[in-house]
């Protein structure tokens, strides 16, 4: 059974998920030995969509079948999350992946208990996929991500305790609008914001937030987290659609934080199913570059060999594959360093918010 195979219409995630369920039944009355089938989630069936740049998975598909002992645990394990999702959904509740892990070990079979919450985890991916629902229309929540916005924007928000109307500047604190699991629930109301600057660190998104950055250059600072949860992807995404916001990255000079850049503008395996509806491909680096360690001097630390194999990975990956890319990987690999955001406070604190920035920006053509 795939995605393809269920007729759902436009019915919401409970039905999906109750459509799922009842497809193992009628292959029980049918003789059919029950099965799921999902796209295989290795980098070898990932494939890189040229028309919407993003990572989209292949033709490859693993499948669950209760031919084995192990395929008949699976789908049991999955009937037993699809029973608890609907009752969830019915209930009008939610709960977070760590709570789904534990939560099974009150279930009456111990064979449809996980063993851990990798396990749990990647079940409730499989659902999203062969439903065409996501995690957040299941009230799945993960651990709290913490990331943030700070700018002038003013939004409403649904929660629990009805609607409210916050503004991300003059409404929060320096730790700025905390940006909820489902940011499909907030309503844009207002946005003065000429570009958004998604950020990896929490150092340097105080800085900037401390320097006035986002208020003198009518910026939404979105704090990253490092590499940064589906919310924050999605939020990101929909400024950029929504309000017409061009979107940079910022994060250190390192192999692992281009890998951050590439997750914002083209999606991730993890979550390739969902890459239309979290990535944003015009998304721009800003920096740190390689060549601004050279221009500017900064404080470095060496390449290590997992950086350097990192960069020669990424020369072959199609997230780097152009000439501003490969230029700056050469670059990188030629002088065998790296460095953080941090560093650029050699030349001052102010300098990143007086000079760096609005000279990159400017030169990106968005300021």
């Amino acid at each position: 059974m795939s995605a393809d195979d269920i007729n759902y219409g436009e019915g919401d995630a409970r039905e999906r998920l109750l459509a799922l369920a009842e497809q193992f039944y009628e292959q029980f009355e049918t003789g059919d030995v029950p099965q799921l089938q999902v796209p295989t989630r290795t980098k070898s069936n990932i494939e890189y969509d040229e028309d919407s740049d993003v990572w989209v998975y292949g033709d490859r598909h693993s499948t669950r079948s209760a031919k084995t002992v192990s395929g008949a645990q699976k789908l049991l394990k999955a009937t037993y999350t699809i029973d608890f999702l609907a009752q969830q959904l019915d209930e009008d509740r939610s709960s977070t992946l760590r709570e789904l892990y534990y939560l099974s070990e009150s279930w009456d079979l111990d064979e449809a208990q996980f063993n851990d919450q990798d396990e749990s985890n990647q079940l409730v991916e499989d659902l999203e996929i062969v439903s065409g629902a996501t995690r957040e229309d299941f009230h799945m929540r993960p651990e709290e991500s913490g990331a943030t916005l700070m700018g002038p924007l003013l939004l409403r928000e649904q929660t629990r305790r009805g609607e409210r109307e916050i503004h991300c500047q003059e409404d929060v604190g320096e730790g700025g609008y905390q940006i909820p699991n489902n940011p499909d629930q907030i309503e844009f109301l207002e946005c003065d914001a000429d570009f958004v600057l998604a950020v990896e660190t929490g150092g340097m998104r105080d800085r900037l937030v401390e320097n006035g950055f986002d208020e003198e250059h009518n910026a939404m600072v979105v704090h990253l987290k490092g590499q940064p949860a589906r919310a924050t992807r999605r939020i990101t995404k929909r400024l950029h659609d929504e309000l017409d916001l061009p979107v940079t990255v910022f994060t250190d000079g390192d192999p692992w934080s281009y890998r951050i850049y590439g997750s914002v503008a083209y999606g991730s395996i993890k979550s390739a199913h969902l890459s239309e509806y979290l990535a944003t491909p015009q998304a721009r680096f800003i920096g740190v570059q390689p060549e601004d360690i050279v221009e500017y001097d900064l404080p470095t630390d060496p390449l290590s060999d997992s950086d350097i194999n990192a960069l020669e990975s990424e020369l072959e990956d199609p997230r780097f594959q152009t000439d501003y890319w490969e230029e700056q990987i050469e670059l990188q690999l030629d002088i065998e360093k790296k460095s953080e955001q941090q560093a650029l406070a050699s030349h001052g604190l102010d300098f990143v918010t007086d000079t760096y920035l609005p000279e990159r920006l400017e030169a990106m053509d968005i300021l």
